[in-house]
């Protein structure tokens, strides 16, 4: 069997995220595995080099996944030819300066989003990118989680029949510092550094509602900074600045009510940490990252509302675990190899930079509904 190699630069790896997903558990876990599989019998090998501002923390990264090439110089990693794909996991503030350097030295795009903390800018990137007819994608790993895949499944059945509403909380505490070390970087809630609930989250849920059969039409949108003073990771206090929890409700091109709670000062007493519930006029499905359970309208209860009489029926009761069917690789690997398949072999690849720049355009539509106090209309980005 041959191989190919493709050379990729990956630019972010040295934070948690970009370490752990996108380096281990995808591109060094492909390479481990002898390479991915194409459609004409090629092994396709990922080939990285890796870079960092630190050369120690970069070098360590390296040598940690398995990797031989790494650089603090950015410029030259994007003027080398060998490498044809750029992956930026670098923070908010720097990414969209990134993309547009890597685009013009034309390579493929494969980012972290939000693309951009502005619609604007996120939809010149988008342009960009396809005026030089490079190909591109935006990392959407919540849609290939075990739980949320099996929810697309039902979706594609038509096992809801008609979707009415949907509902995502996703929430979790976020430790301040001083008595926890905090999960979270300090930069995520510090306004001026592009933190935020909003600007970091509500590109993933736009996607997630666009999955379940229809984009966001518009939105109405309140947020807040709940917890204001916090440590950062030198046991330094702050004063945070950038929203940690919001609500927003919108109306889908489905006809379906959204809504979203979501929150860094929430205590998890659910399933997980993010779960989605779809109503429809055949059935409904509550989902998490790992599980979902189903409910058909045959087989829904007769609730009703009592102050007088304690309620007789258990509610979990009479809900189905949807079975494993089959093994479940990691999230971002899954879309990791779809878009090196589409690199290579071609086809359609949906989540990209147009879908990017509609997810920032989520984002900044809830900032302004929130700080004017208005539903704000979502128009649909064109070609």
């Amino acid at each position: 069997m041959s191989e190919r190699r493709i050379g990729i630069v990956m630019n972010g790896v040295t934070g948690r995220m970009g370490r752990n997903q996108h380096l281990m558990n995808s591109i060094a876990a492909i390479r481990k595995d002898g390479g991915l599989p194409l459609a004409d019998g090629t092994r396709l090998v990922p080939d990285p080099i890796l870079v960092g501002r630190d050369k120690d923390r970069i070098a360590a990264v390296a040598k940690a996944a398995g990797v031989e090439k790494w650089t603090t110089d950015f410029d030259a990693a994007l003027g080398d030819k060998d490498y044809e794909i750029y992956f930026d996991g670098v923070t908010t503030t720097a990414r969209a300066g990134n993309l547009k350097r890597a685009i013009a030295a034309g390579k493929h795009i494969y980012t972290e989003k939000p693309i951009s903390v502005g619609y604007e800018e996120a939809e010149s990137i988008y342009r960009e990118a396809r005026a030089k007819n490079i190909k591109h994608g935006v990392v959407a790993d919540k849609l290939w989680a075990p739980g949320m895949y099996k929810l697309r499944q039902l979706v594609k059945s038509g096992f809801f029949g008609k979707v009415l509403m949907v509902r995502i909380e996703g929430c979790y505490w976020v430790f301040e510092g001083d008595l926890q070390p905090p999960q979270r970087p300090s930069w995520n809630y510090k306004k001026a550094e592009g933190g935020g609930m909003i600007l970091d989250m509500m590109p993933h849920y736009f996607y997630m509602l666009e999955a379940m059969g229809g984009r966001p039409l518009d939105v109405v949108c309140s947020a807040d900074t709940l917890v204001k003073k916090r440590w950062d990771e030198k046991g330094k206090p702050y004063n945070a600045d950038a929203d940690d929890s919001l609500m927003s409700i919108s109306r889908l091109t489905n006809g379906a009510m959204a809504q979203i709670m979501s929150s860094w000062c929430v205590r998890v007493r659910t399933e997980d940490i993010i779960v989605m519930q779809v109503d429809g006029t055949d059935g409904s499905a509550v989902a998490g990252l790992n599980h979902c359970y189903t409910q058909r309208r045959e087989n829904t209860p007769k609730g009703q509302w009592s102050l007088d009489v304690a309620e007789p029926l258990d509610f979990y009761r009479d809900w189905q675990k949807v079975p494993e069917v089959e093994p479940y690789k990691n999230a971002f690997r899954i879309q990791w190899e779809l878009f090196l398949k589409h690199v290579v072999e071609g086809g359609d690849f949906p989540w990209n930079l147009r879908a990017g720049a509609q997810g920032v355009q989520f984002a900044e539509a809830a900032e302004k509904s929130w700080k004017e106090r208005r539903w704000i209309d979502l128009p649909d980005l064109k070609g």
